[in-house]
């Protein structure tokens, strides 16, 4: 598929709502089963301490925030999340690490342990440890890891006035080294830092020119954390949220939309609107990492509201064709 240009991609973004809502709902409907929706859920699994200075991170230490440092948990404690996991419909199972970079030493050696335990459940695994060399994604498959998250946040452009600690190429540069692992590519970004439609339109446009496109984009929207840059932005709209879904559903066709941070701020409604814009994934479980996230009763029920189905994960659905 040929790369939308940055005029295409702004043409979409601009269309009257109902028009965008129409069309990417039509789009989703050519590339998925509308009704399922793939269920996640993100551990924390070494939390605080990052060198880096995002200016929406909690976990940054160069902010005063409320988040409490812990080291890097053993492979065992992980035993209740992957129950909790298998227990509610979850499929795939994010394991984030508050690191720059992964490194060659013991804490890599048991998160690789990590992997191999979570996929031998028959869950899918994604990780999210900040840059990484080829040869670590290559050890990462090996061990099973499915899916490596590494997003590019906003557009080249703002992206400095976000993060100064690295610069964009490095984010690119990460995403190559995971496609030619043999990895699938988790690669999105957050909405309401302050960035502009231009910005947010080139976010998308950098995401389409990745070829192939990333498997599964998140489309975050701030949450923002008493202690951090960015603690008084205020929060975006749901109708720019929603813009913002249908865009990417129509822009990258056959990746999963996950609706991610910010969803506890929605209403019931707000999330019914985004699944039919093209959102088909959510992340369920008390936090996002660091920040809230919304009852997983509450979720059950608005599945069972909307006929929503549980995505299966790519290894039940083999074991189902065997």
């Amino acid at each position: 598929m040929k790369p939308l240009t940055k005029e295409e991609i702004k043409e979409i973004y601009n269309l009257p709502l109902i028009e965008l809502i129409h069309r990417a709902a039509e789009v989703h409907k050519q590339n998925f089963n509308v009704r399922e929706v793939q269920i996640s859920s993100l551990v924390s699994i070494k939390t605080g301490g990052c060198p880096e200075d995002c200016a929406y991170c909690p976990q940054s230490a160069k902010y005063q925030t409320e988040i409490k440092v812990h080291k890097l948990m053993e492979p065992e404690e992980l035993s209740e999340q992957i129950d909790y996991a298998k227990e509610n419909g979850v499929s795939r199972l994010c394991l984030g690490a508050a690191w720059r970079e992964v490194r060659d030493n013991r804490d890599f050696d048991k998160v690789l342990e990590m992997v191999r335990m979570i996929t031998n459940e028959g869950l899918e695994v994604c990780a999210t440890f900040g840059m990484i060399n080829e040869e670590q994604a290559k050890k990462l498959a090996e061990a099973g890891l499915y899916a490596y998250n590494h997003n590019i946040d906003t557009s080249e452009e703002y992206y400095n006035k976000i993060i100064t600690t690295r610069d964009y190429q490095d984010r690119l540069n990460t995403l190559k080294n995971v496609r030619k692992a043999g990895l699938t590519i988790c690669s999105g970004g957050i909405i309401g830092m302050g960035e502009s439609d231009e910005d947010r339109i080139s976010m998308l446009y950098t995401l389409n020119l990745l070829n192939p496109h990333p498997e599964s984009v998140p489309i975050n929207t701030l949450v923002p954390v008493k202690g951090t840059p960015l603690e008084n932005q205020p929060r975006v709209s749901v109708w720019e949220l929603v813009r913002m879904i249908a865009t990417t559903r129509i822009v990258l066709p056959k990746s999963m939309v996950r609706l991610s941070a910010g969803r506890i701020e929605l209403s019931t409604e707000a999330q019914a609107l985004c699944f039919l814009a093209g959102a088909n994934s959510i992340f369920v479980g008390e936090k996002l990492l660091t920040t809230p996230n919304n009852d997983i009763n509450q979720d059950k029920w608005l599945f069972e509201v909307m006929g929503l189905i549980p995505k299966p994960s790519v290894h039940q659905l083999k074991e189902t064709e065997v």
